[in-house]
């Protein structure tokens, strides 16, 4: 027969048993929630979805240069006036000052100081053959103005009379009149601006689309010295309007 004793030991130990399921049972529910919570904070979709965004994406290109677009560099066609296989030196003084010459002297210093900001340069003859339907940011054609008339003095500058972006090719023949005048000192001559100025052969093969200009560096009689001697000057100021135009 089992006594009051042994009754009350089993009630202990049925108790105790009972005590330690429910705590193994509740510290596993708490672990499980821990788990659950930490999943939670680790894989949210909404701040995965906010990381997704184009505004997010922005300023991670901002924060890291390395991710930002690489822009497009500028492309520009610079002609070289009456250079290229023809037998045409452009306009010629009584001692042999060749307009040709100092053409591409200047073109070229043009182009090699464009190279050196990063642009795309195209150095073109007077008949190049890419010239038909010729794309660029900008196109200048390269002359300068004869001995005949020993006193003038002066430079000018002018696009094609039917432009099909008149107000665009206004901005790129201003801001060379504007940029070229403070470099070389050399005042405007436009009002000598002749029909084949603004009819030149170049301006009507090139694409519609591309701004054109053509510059009369000086003449060749009073600004001789400058167009000889300071060729570097005026490529500076040619440079320094080409930029005016692209950069606005």
């Amino acid at each position: 027969m089992v006594s009051q004793l042994q009754l009350g030991l089993l009630a202990v130990t049925a108790a105790l048993v009972v005590l330690v399921g429910w705590a193994v049972w509740h510290k596993q529910t708490l672990l499980s929630t821990a788990v659950t919570s930490t999943a939670g904070i680790n894989f949210d979709p909404t701040r995965t979805a906010q990381a997704r965004t184009p505004g997010a994406a922005r300023t991670a290109a901002r924060n890291n240069p390395a991710l930002s677009p690489t822009p497009k560099r500028k492309h520009i066609g610079i002609l070289a006036g009456h250079s290229g296989p023809q037998h045409d030196p452009g306009a010629v003084c009584p001692d042999g000052l060749r307009e040709a010459d100092i053409n591409l002297t200047v073109a070229k210093k043009v182009q090699e100081a464009l190279l050196g900001k990063g642009y795309e340069v195209d150095l073109l003859t007077e008949f190049d053959d890419r010239l038909d339907g010729y794309r660029a940011d900008a196109f200048l054609a390269i002359h300068t103005d004869s001995c005949e008339i020993p006193e003038a003095s002066g430079f000018k500058v002018a696009h094609v009379l039917h432009s099909a972006i008149p107000e665009i090719e206004d901005v790129l023949v201003e801001c060379l009149y504007k940029e070229y005048g403070r470099a070389t000192g050399l005042p405007r001559h436009d009002f000598s601006i002749t029909p084949d100025m603004h009819e030149y052969h170049a301006f009507l093969q090139i694409a519609p689309e591309t701004p054109g200009a053509i510059i009369e560096l000086g003449f060749m009689a009073a600004d001789r010295d400058i167009l000889v001697k300071q060729p570097d000057r005026l490529a500076a100021g040619i440079v320094a309007g080409l930029r005016c135009f692209l950069e606005r």
